[in-house]
């Protein structure tokens, strides 16, 4: 076998594969002895049936398929020794004519797309702002707040305001603003708090028992699921649906808040661990801080993301990797639905290569001891959030052991430790600017 790559440019190249006989029909004859031994054929005993009628009958599917195995580790081999860096797989010529009838010797064309040649420099230069949530007064006693209504009870009252649900019956109404015979009729809530149009919810305040208000049903939903889970319809009549509403309310409902005591700390904390509402705020003053840390790395991450993305050029092997996506979906694909989508896909393989560039620059390794030991600990964390105790020794290897043997679990661990390294990574080698931002500011932002 002899292999021969011609390059058409930095990004895309050509292998010939040229197979002979020797290469291929030891293996094809070793094949056709074991068919011989196994065939069970009417007329012959089990291994007696003659080798010519065997050939005959399996010899071309027989040497397709070793021609084929020969192919696949040839190829890997290949770009394995000479240390070729593709993108997907290499393709056959589409164009590239076989007579497995007649034909000894082959020559096999594939399309292959290189991977580009680029630098990463992480360098001190680069400055970030490394934003962090400021757990002030007003933050922990909103988040007190709304921990006391969680753990409130519901009451019934007359009047709506601001913040209550209101219950009741939407019906549908036509372009004269009279029920619509056959339309929507849903029996449903309405949460007002989460109304973010200011006319809307004012007219739902100061509301009664029997009290009817059109509403524009784009402004009472967020976005069409929401809405076609409140008329209980289905998302694509949500999308194209136009009508006013009409509603009438049959109750008001308001969550009381919790009284801030002893036995509100207990039931949070268990009992007798917080004992003063200074404790208390104390407490969730540290949670928040350790909730909003993932926040902060997320929004660092993202923006380095974005630096290294605008700063780092390199072009891809486009048209073949276009052919590529199409050869190797399980469902088809249409060349529109590629070039649609093309663009998000390309985004995401350059920040892929130039994660994989950090990582092998930065000789940055996750071992099969990190991966058990962190899968340990998220198996734990998962059991304590159950509110179980923590599982046995032998349990916890077993339940691990089992995770990862899942390939797309593990590869999915493997993934998140790299990612923390090349976090890591990222704080020893960029400047950074730490600095403490208000609550509504720093989300806005992120």
């Amino acid at each position: 076998m002899n292999i021969i790559q011609e390059n058409i440019d930095e990004l895309n190249a050509v292998l010939k594969v040229k197979v002979v006989a020797n290469d291929y029909l030891p293996k094809v004859e070793t094949a056709l002895k074991d068919y011989q031994k196994k065939a069970s054929i009417p007329g012959f005993r089990p291994g007696k049936v003659p080798s010519g009628m065997i050939k005959k009958m399996y010899g071309k599917s027989i040497m397709v398929d070793e021609i084929n195995k020969l192919l696949n580790d040839s190829l890997y081999n290949y770009l394995n020794e000479n240390k070729i860096e593709v993108l997907g797989n290499p393709l056959p010529k589409a164009d590239s004519i076989i007579d497995w009838d007649n034909q000894q010797e082959f020559e096999f064309l594939y399309e292959m797309g290189l991977a580009p040649k680029f630098t990463v420099d992480l360098s001190p230069k680069d400055k970030f702002v490394y934003q962090t949530v400021k757990i002030d007064d007003e933050l922990v006693n909103k988040y007190v707040s709304d921990i006391a209504k969680r753990y409130g009870k519901v009451e019934n009252v007359d009047v709506s305001e601001e913040t209550d649900l209101l219950n009741g019956d939407f019906v549908e109404l036509d372009s004269n603003g009279e029920i619509l015979a056959g339309g929507v009729f849903k029996t449903g809530s309405l949460f007002l708090d989460r109304i973010k149009e200011a006319s809307t919810k004012k007219s739902l305040v100061g509301l009664k028992k029997e009290d009817k208000v059109v509403l524009d049903a784009a402004k009472i939903a967020e976005n069409a699921t929401e809405l076609a889970s409140l008329l209980g319809i289905d998302k694509a009549q949500a999308e194209a649906f136009t009508s006013k509403l009409q509603f009438t309310v049959r109750g008001v409902s308001r969550l009381a808040a919790a009284e801030i005591n002893q036995d509100f700390f207990d039931k949070i904390y268990g009992p007798g661990a917080i004992s003063t509402e200074e404790e208390f705020k104390l407490k969730i003053k540290d949670e928040l801080s350790a909730m909003f840390v993932n926040d902060s790395e997320r929004k660092f991450y993202n923006d380095v993301v974005e630096h290294l993305m605008n700063k780092i050029n390199f072009n891809l092997p486009t048209q073949f990797l276009k052919r590529w996506i199409v050869a190797a979906n399980e469902k088809p694909v249409t060349p529109e639905q590629v070039e649609s989508e093309f663009d998000g896909y390309s985004k995401g393989l350059k920040w892929q290569l130039i994660e994989n560039k950090i990582i092998k620059d930065n000789n940055l390794q996750v071992t099969n001891e990190e991966v058990v030991e962190h899968t340990k600990e998220l198996i734990q964390q998962q059991f304590a959030q159950m509110g179980q105790g923590p599982m046995g020794d032998e349990e916890l290897t077993q339940t691990t052991q089992r995770v990862l043997a899942n390939q797309e679990e593990a590869k999915k661990l493997y993934e998140k430790l790299y990612g923390q390294k090349v976090m890591t990574l990222f704080k020893t080698k960029f400047t950074l600017d730490n600095k403490e931002v208000a609550y509504d500011d720093f989300f806005k932002k992120a």
